[in-house]
């Protein structure tokens, strides 16, 4: 197994090119610490932050030069999310100011959608444009009509506009595309979600079950420093995937198990660790309802069952259910992030959370911690108007066990053809590329040519600001407050983000444009502070702080109320499910409709001549957020395709061939993707990495590199409980040749 430093380098890798490639400062980025900046009599001033490239949001410094321009980002020593250290995104995000193909002012549409023709407007036109276009929608179909898709720190500002204009139509495309099915399962069986960060314990674990969780690659940094801790305290790992991901390479066991058929896998476990005794015992009789009714729904679910569908041996079954037996209560089957796979994930993560409760992990020093949070006041705004409708009244009954509202039902209650119960008219986007993070291209587009209104709000010209009919340029996270960062962990923190810099050219940030619209609409009294920062002095002011002190500090921890990261032996431990104890068998799902037990269900295979599209991610890019970076292009310019050689001789296949990729509904790449041949991946699958093939001409670097696996997800495998979109359903094949007249310009 490798040990701490390789997968360290592994992980981070192109950190160190991040840094020798920042523009201006690029001279200066060799410099590791402070005090050679010293030693060299560089004259720098600091400011807090914490990072907005991905949702980790690990809190930092940013350092400028005397003439204010910034020069590098580095982590913050007392921040549990990073211990002092970025990854390559987060060190990367001065690209992020200095990318000159980002939006510089408001623009409004003069053409119809779909062609890009735009006019630059003032604020004061743009603000006043959306403003009376909501107000009209509001009046001919009601304030629920309008609808907000939101990500990031912006979220809270908007969603504090939408309610206050009388709408609760708010959706975080990271649910129903993303997390959902895991918030759900988790929350079904243990009365509380997994978090975020999640509230794994890695660093103190003796057996790591990965399952399509791809650390090393998707860059959770906090996970990845712990990981690598537990590597060099021998942690046995087992990796479950079709891959041979970087996790896979520093794993015990590798299971290279057939896509779509990682539940039977699970219930096999469950199988062997009931029927060998290998279940905590105590903990089980103590916190656990319903083992009778799981022992007999797993009774026939034998690895031999298994075999023969997953293609891992018995054998090897066996010897994984042991290794997690041996090592509990100090285990984890990780529960993932991007969990929507197969329209059964809600199920699959059940499974996992019950696994997870025989082994005895939850609320155990090497499984799952007790998280502690800052309690911060917010202000006291009048109350929001009441809505008469709610995104459930679109299509009544469906996803009756969604916590949030589902994006891809707000979608498709703004086309009329699906005769939902009342229309979406109005859409504000902010922070998120709906065409690229939610699946089916076509129904979204679909949706979009019939809306009376689409506001986008970002800070690069996206696919989604191609199709807007106003664009609302904000500054980036280097130039702006934000709310404070006050996400769970071991102990209670806050972290400020401040402006390191003016807004560079007619950018604003996220509460500037929330408020500017309110300003317009008569709804100020839900704005009380005309500048951010006087909202963040009081709120600090309310906890024994200032806005004066975090920005010198940059972020404050305090001691857990109490020794209770873990349970304490023999403690009474009621969990908020409707029996106080944790629910193995599920009434809540048996009441709703749905099985109280996971089943296993086979699912569509390939046809002939096809493979199972398989996606992930790569450490120096996030999603499709990261793919212009100046800093971070430079490491990753675009994807490549893994296919097993075995696929590559059948189709007479190169290394480094650039072919296109089209699949079982017709929809061809609009981009070529350049061929890699490795044994890492199976024969019926293939792989690439997503966030590339983007066809929005304003983004110069990224325009047209690679494929984009986004483009090749028609067919959506939505999940009955909670509305997530299984996105792995989908089948591609290989064109070699495109006629001239297809291929993208």
């Amino acid at each position: 197994m490798a040990n701490r430093r390789q997968f360290i380098k592994l992980s981070f890798m192109g950190a160190g090119a991040v840094a020798l490639s920042s523009g201006a400062y690029g001279a200066l980025n060799f410099l590791s610490s402070p005090e050679e900046v010293k030693r060299l009599k560089v004259d720098l001033k600091r400011t807090p932050t914490y990072c907005e490239v991905c949702f980790w949001k690990c809190a930092g410094w940013v350092y400028k030069t005397s003439e204010g321009q910034i020069w590098k980002i580095i982590g913050n020593d007392e921040d549990q999310h990073c211990n002092g250290r970025l990854c390559p995104r987060g060190t990367g995000g001065v690209g992020m100011y200095y990318d000159e193909e980002r939006l510089k002012t408001p623009l409004i549409r003069t053409s119809d959608r779909g062609k890009q023709v735009f006019r630059e407007a003032s604020w004061d036109e743009a603000l006043g444009y959306v403003a009376e276009k909501m107000k009209a929608i509001s009046s001919k179909y009601g304030p629920e009509s309008i609808a907000l898709f939101t990500h990031g720190s912006g979220s809270t500002y908007f969603t504090t506009l939408l309610k206050a204009f009388g709408s609760s139509i708010i959706a975080e495309p990271s649910y129903a595309q993303c997390r959902g099915p895991r918030d759900e399962a988790f929350m079904a069986t243990f009365g509380e979600e997994v978090y975020s960060p999640e509230i794994t314990d890695i660093r103190d674990t003796k057996c790591l079950v990965l399952i399509g969780s791809h650390i090393g690659e998707n860059m959770h940094n906090g996970q990845i420093q712990e990981m690598s801790d537990a590597i060099d305290k021998g942690v046995s790992i087992i990796t479950v995937d079709p891959r041979f991901s970087t996790a896979a390479g520093k794993s015990k066991y590798w299971l290279p198990i057939k896509p779509s058929t990682d539940l039977a896998l699970l219930l096999a476990w469950m199988h062997e660790i009931i029927y060998n005794n290998y279940y905590d015992k105590m903990y089980v009789e103590q916190y656990c309802s319903g083992l009778d009714k799981l022992k007999e729904h797993v009774k026939d679910f034998t690895p031999e069952w298994a075999y023969g569908i997953t293609t891992i041996k018995p054998d090897l079954i066996r010897k994984t259910a042991k290794e997690m037996a041996n090592a509990a209560p100090a285990v984890i089957v990780h529960p993932g992030r991007h969990v929507t796979w197969y329209g059964d994930d809600t199920q699959r993560e059940r499974a996992i959370a019950i696994l997870n409760a025989l082994l005895g992990s939850w609320g155990r020093r090497g499984g799952f911690y007790r998280p502690a949070k800052f309690d911060l006041p917010t202000y006291k705004l009048p109350v929001f108007p009441e809505p008469k409708k709610s995104w459930t009244d679109a299509f009544p009954g469906r996803y009756p066990l969604a916590s949030s509202p589902v994006s891809n039902a707000i979608i498709d209650a703004t086309i009329p053809d699906n005769k939902p119960g009342f229309e979406i008219k109005g859409w504000i986007v902010n922070g998120t590329n709906i065409i690229s993070s939610i699946p089916n291209q076509a129904n979204t587009l679909k949706a979009i040519q019939n809306l009376e209104l689409l506001v986008a709000v970002d800070t690069m010209p996206m696919e989604i600001t191609g199709w807007a009919d106003v664009i609302l340029p904000e500054c980036t996270y280097l130039e702006r407050y934000d709310m404070l960062r006050v996400s769970p962990h071991r102990k209670p923190a806050i972290a400020l983000r401040m402006p390191a810099a003016e807004p560079k050219n007619n950018t604003r940030s996220a509460y500037n444009i929330a408020r500017g619209l309110a300003l317009k609409m008569g709804l100020e009294k839900y704005f009380p502070f005309e500048k951010q920062e006087e909202l963040l002095d009081w709120q600090l002011k309310q906890v024994g702080s200032s806005l004066e002190e975090m920005q010198r500090i940059g972020m404050k921890t305090r001691e857990r109320d109490g020794d209770d990261l873990y349970f304490g032996e023999d403690e009474k431990v009621s969990f908020p499910t409707d029996s106080g104890k944790i629910e193995l068998y599920s009434k809540y799902f048996e009441q709703a409709g749905f099985d109280p037990l996971p089943k296993y269900l086979p699912h569509e295979e390939p046809p002939e001549g096809f493979y199972r599209l398989i996606y992930g991610r790569a450490p120096m890019h996030t999603f499709g957020r990261t793919a212009n970076n100046p800093n971070l292009t430079d490491l990753m310019k675009e994807n490549a395709l893994w296919v097993n050689p075995k696929v590559s001789r059948e189709w007479g296949l190169q290394n480094g061939q650039y072919i296109w990729l089209k699949n079982q509904d017709g929809v061809t790449s609009d981009f070529p993707i350049r061929v890699r041949i490795t044994e890492r991946i199976r024969w019926d699958s293939i792989y690439m990495v997503h966030g590339f093939g983007h066809g929005q001409k304003g983004m110069k670097r990224c325009f047209g590199k690679g494929a984009s696996d986004s483009q090749l997800m028609t067919k959506v495998l939505t999940d009955p409980i909670m509305g997530g979109t299984g996105m792995r359903g989908n089948f591609v094949t290989f064109v070699t040749k495109k006629a001239e007249s297809e291929v993208a310009s």
